[in-house]
């Protein structure tokens, strides 16, 4: 805030205003004033805003609550956690069902009907709430996969791109995997490698292709348990 004050002040003296004018210390005083209400109110209307999408996002995601359960923590591994999730990778997601990009017919069919709105809303509601892990010991060997990869085989890290924690990373649009269903990851790294999940050109397709079933078990239940 300091720096857009300062900014403000230089650009008046370039413009002719400068310490020599009488009413330059009002002036000073004026403009950062106005400053700082501006900058004041523009936060106070982007959280308000943000309240709001999430306030809509609830309403809306009643009806996702049946296969992923309440506030997205989980109903059955049949289908993946929601809860936690950063906006960019769930928005991109539920485009692609919109679209038909990623093709799953239940989600095709209710991303179908979803505005813009509607996929920010969800979005919003569903990154505001806190992921649930599963319970049971981490597996070493999905450790060890996790974080250092398969040389051998050219497999990265999976917390090169997903974070040391599997928290994700939001502003790149890489998904949370902590807390997630061993057997869903399970199934979307076969998938992946199997090339069924065919959006964009997704780098997944060619690390999971790599892998064999039993890493893939292995990292998975190390993912689960992540906190």
């Amino acid at each position: 805030m300091a720096a857009v004050i300062k900014r403000i002040h230089r650009t008046l003296r370039e413009n002719g205003y400068n310490s020599d004018c009488r009413n330059w210390e009002e002036l000073m005083k004026s403009t950062t004033i106005l400053t700082l209400a501006v900058l004041s109110s523009l936060t106070g209307w982007v959280t308000s805003s943000a309240a709001q999408a999430v306030t809509e996002g609830k309403e809306k995601a009643a009806v996702c609550a049946g296969c992923h359960g309440e506030a997205g923590k989980g109903a059955t591994p049949l289908f993946p956690k929601l809860a936690g999730q950063n906006f960019k990778y769930l928005s991109k997601q539920l485009r692609y069902f919109r679209d038909g990009t990623r093709s799953v017919p239940a989600m095709n069919a209710i991303a179908a009907g979803l505005t813009d709105d509607d996929i920010a809303a969800l979005s919003a509601y569903f990154e505001a709430q806190i992921p649930r892990p599963e319970s049971g010991e981490a597996s070493p060997e999905g450790e060890r996969i996790y974080r250092s990869g398969i040389a051998e085989k050219n497999v990265p890290a999976c917390g090169a791109c997903h974070g040391p924690e599997g928290q994700g990373n939001a502003p790149a649009g890489f998904p949370l995997l902590k807390g997630q269903y061993a057997a869903y990851t399970v199934k979307a790294l076969g998938d992946y490698a199997q090339g069924v999940r065919g959006e964009e050109k997704a780098p997944m397709r060619d690390i999971a292709a790599r892998m064999s079933e039993e890493e893939m078990k292995a990292v998975a239940a190390y993912i689960a348990v992540l906190k």
